[in-house]
């Protein structure tokens, strides 16, 4: 009956191919038996004692104990790598090859070992990496910002604006329309070099809230105009609103939500094959949510905003303050958005900073605007 052969070492010598024979080796007694894989039915064994042998570690990375024997057109070279078949040859080596072998075994674990710290040093590497890039994604994410043109980003605000507005009732006139444009006016004439032509559109809606698009589209719910107790409150969501659009963090969401290739291919100058991509987010603009970093900025520099717009800053102190009540009871770790208490103490610190300033009212009488809005507010985000 045929028997499989299953080779365990690779034999070198003058009669084998350069790339070596594979054969397998038995230890027995006093010495290996080594049987080589041939087309005869019977393949002849081949005999070595101990006392013919010389042992050494080698291979490609010197985990392989080589044994060698012969001379001339004789000399054989034998490359043992299974550890069970190394095992056993340690175990019946005679004495005077023990020192050798355990010299080519130091070796062996001095290769591993090398092994083990260059991996360690690579995953390592890795590691620091994909550290590197977690915690360097915003300052990669800015890059990327950077490079997209001003006028697509108008676009694709654009778009989502028309789209949000078609599905809602807006206010074309009245004191709240006029009194929305006095403010939005008196702050943009604040902002150098501004690339953004604003526009804010009043909607009816009990909801108090406002929202900004990329490219400078603000919406500002007749809600929020009711809740408020003045025109500086609002000015001050407004001022909010705005510096989200100055600081492109709508921009910033956008291209974090494409993922890292996309911050690459821009980063790198690939812009054309980002307009297909960034049509695909363009309905979700709708519902983006600013993390926590990107509101405390909006916050700062939108009162920073009002502050030179000579508006009174500390309207949209207290509109945080009156928010602050919807916050009892939630814990701000759960938040994307940082709590409307602290926001407003954070406000209070940064404008006590700021240097005493004579305020200008606004031109409009706000009991006039919310008497025209009419009702109260129902719902609080």
């Amino acid at each position: 009956m045929a028997t499989t052969f299953s080779p365990n070492a690779l034999c070198f010598g003058e009669e084998f191919p350069a790339s070596g024979a594979p054969c397998l080796v038995q230890i027995e007694g006093d010495g290996l038996t080594i049987t080589h894989e041939l087309t005869e039915p019977a393949a002849p064994s081949e005999r070595v004692l101990f006392t013919g042998l010389t042992v050494s570690a080698g291979g490609l990375d010197h985990d392989h104990l080589v044994l060698k024997w012969g001379e001339g057109g004789q000399a054989r070279t034998l490359y043992l790598k299974h550890p069970d078949l190394i095992r056993a040859f340690r175990e019946a080596a005679p004495d005077h090859l023990s020192q050798p072998f355990e010299q080519a075994a130091e070796r062996v674990r001095q290769v591993r070992h090398r092994h083990r710290v260059m991996w360690a040093s690579v995953g390592g590497s890795i590691l620091a990496v994909v550290v590197g890039l977690w915690f360097g994604a915003d300052l990669l994410v800015e890059m990327a910002v950077s490079r997209i043109p001003v006028e697509w980003e108008q676009k694709l605000g654009e778009a989502a604006y028309k789209d949000f507005l078609s599905h809602q009732d807006v206010m074309k006139e009245g004191p709240a329309v006029k009194a929305v444009e006095e403010m939005t006016q008196r702050l943009a004439e604040q902002i150098p070099d501004n690339p953004y032509k604003f526009q804010v559109t009043v909607v009816k809606s009990d909801v108090v809230n406002a929202f900004a698009l990329p490219g400078g589209y603000v919406v500002v719910f007749t809600g929020l105009m009711k809740k408020a107790d003045s025109g500086e409150e609002v000015a001050g969501v407004l001022g909010h609103e705005l510096n989200h659009v100055l600081q492109r963090h709508g921009m910033e969401r956008i291209v974090k939500s494409l993922g890292v290739m996309t911050v690459v291919a821009i980063i790198v100058g690939d812009q054309q094959g980002l307009i297909g991509l960034m049509r695909q987010v363009g309905v979700e603009l709708l519902t983006l949510k600013f993390d926590r970093a990107q509101e405390m900025e909006a916050d700062l520099t939108g009162l920073q905003l009002v502050y030179r717009a000579k508006i009174d800053p500390r309207g949209m102190i207290t509109f945080f303050e009156k928010l602050s009540e919807k916050d009892e009871g939630r814990i701000e770790w759960f938040s994307t958005h940082p709590m409307s208490r602290a926001r407003a103490d954070r406000l209070q610190a940064e404008l006590a900073a700021l240097p005493k300033r004579t305020s200008e009212p606004f031109t409009f009488e706000w009991k006039t605007v919310q008497d025209a809005l009419g009702g109260s507010p129902v719902a609080i985000p």
